[in-house]
């Protein structure tokens, strides 16, 4: 095959580009998702209804002013005999395109009024929940039920976070799963009550088709009434430090009687976690259940292997802490450190969970203590810090 040496360039150049293409086509096709989910609620339905009217509203003046300008350009050019027209008034036209466009507006605030109105709707809900933003976790309170829970990060993608040699797909949906997910009744009109804890962060699910913002000191609300039993996945939307990106929100949507029949089992299972705190637990349960605490609620700061971040936080392995005072290691997690980024713990986790957590960081990278902490432990240093 004989090529000149420009059409051998060209073809050079035009083969990698057609290849990623066709690689494109085979293997991420699925990406190419440019248009809005339709969702599972009437306000997503709403919303997908408006974004496509405006839409083709935008379709229709483009294909109208193009089309007058190109039209021009073909059939009113130089070559053609057209000469310009010369004048430096027109009423007429200053009139159109001052009342065409006040008209499209007006067409187009309409619906985007009654869809603002009707997403501000929280009145007459059948419940409520409370969701409060946390660097990075989110606590979900049911407050007609008396169901209370954080949700992290699923342990296998804080797992696959640290590990070398993509590690992504070996957790199933990273980054997206939760080990506490939300549970809510279909066809009930749910308001959600928004707030954080610390800085601003934003609760969104696509699905659910509302994202608002979650602002310590205030309290924003949303609502919405999923049709559709399933899966919902969202992530905060809000930029809110090093682990943004950490702080993933599943919801599942149920029937009435299956989240009534859930809402049943997390009321049992919190009166057995109150009996857990009276009895004695063995080093290898404290240790088993201290390694899960310190996932979910230590190792977006400390690493999972006890390791910190130079010279912004520090460690567990070796530390002065974990490896000193026991009332003073208590005090620190329960109360947390002012000015830095140790958050406190004591209204995040019961008193199962702070000895585990306290047995477990004493006792493990390294730290060799031996001291093995029971809850009733907890239970006094709590009262001891109220005093």
């Amino acid at each position: 095959m004989n090529m000149c040496p420009g059409a051998l360039r060209k073809w050079a150049l035009g083969l990698p580009l057609a290849l990623s293409l066709a690689s494109l086509s085979g293997s991420a096709s699925a990406a190419w998702e440019l248009n809005l989910p339709v969702g599972v609620t009437p306000l997503s339905t709403i919303v997908y209804d408006l974004h496509m009217l405006i839409l083709w509203i935008c379709v229709l003046i483009g294909v109208v002013v193009f089309g007058v300008m190109f039209y021009s350009i073909v059939y009113h050019r130089k070559s053609r005999g057209h000469e310009a027209a010369h004048f430096h008034h027109s009423a007429f036209a200053e009139i159109a395109w001052t009342v065409i466009p006040c008209i499209i507006l007006i067409g187009m605030a309409i619906p985007s009024t009654t869809t603002l109105i009707e997403m501000e709707d929280t009145s007459d809900p059948d419940m409520t929940l409370k969701v409060t933003g946390y660097q990075w976790k989110w606590r979900y309170d049911y407050l007609e039920d008396g169901v209370t829970f954080y949700s992290n990060l699923a342990p296998e993608s804080r797992r696959a976070i640290y590990e070398v040699g993509g590690p992504q797909e070996r957790a199933e949906k990273y980054l997206l799963e939760v080990d506490n997910p939300v549970v809510l009744p279909t066809d009930k009109k749910v308001r959600i009550l928004l707030t954080a804890d610390d800085v601003i962060h934003a609760w969104w699910v696509p699905e659910l088709g509302q994202k608002k913002d979650a602002i310590p000191g205030f309290v924003n609300e949303i609502w919405t009434r999923i049709e559709k039993p399933g899966t919902y996945r969202g992530q905060c939307a809000e930029l809110c430090g090093k682990d943004h990106g950490f702080m993933p929100i599943v919801v599942i949507a149920k029937p009435e009687e299956e989240y009534r029949a859930w809402v049943e089992e997390q009321k049992q299972a919190q009166a057995e976690a109150q009996t857990a705190a009276l009895r004695e637990w063995t080093r290898p349960e404290l240790m088993a259940k201290g390694e899960a605490v310190y996932a979910s609620a230590c190792a977006g700061c400390h690493q999972l292997d006890g390791g910190g971040v130079p010279h912004h936080i520090a460690g567990i392995a070796g530390s002065d802490v974990a490896t000193g005072d026991l009332d003073q290691h208590l005090k620190v997690v329960l109360e947390g450190r002012a000015g830095t980024t140790m958050r406190a713990f004591g209204t995040e986790l019961d008193d199962v969970e702070l000895a585990a957590l306290m047995t477990y960081q004493r006792n493990a990278f390294g730290n060799a203590t031996g001291d093995l902490v029971q809850p009733a432990t907890v239970a006094v240093a709590r009262l001891n810090l109220g005093d």
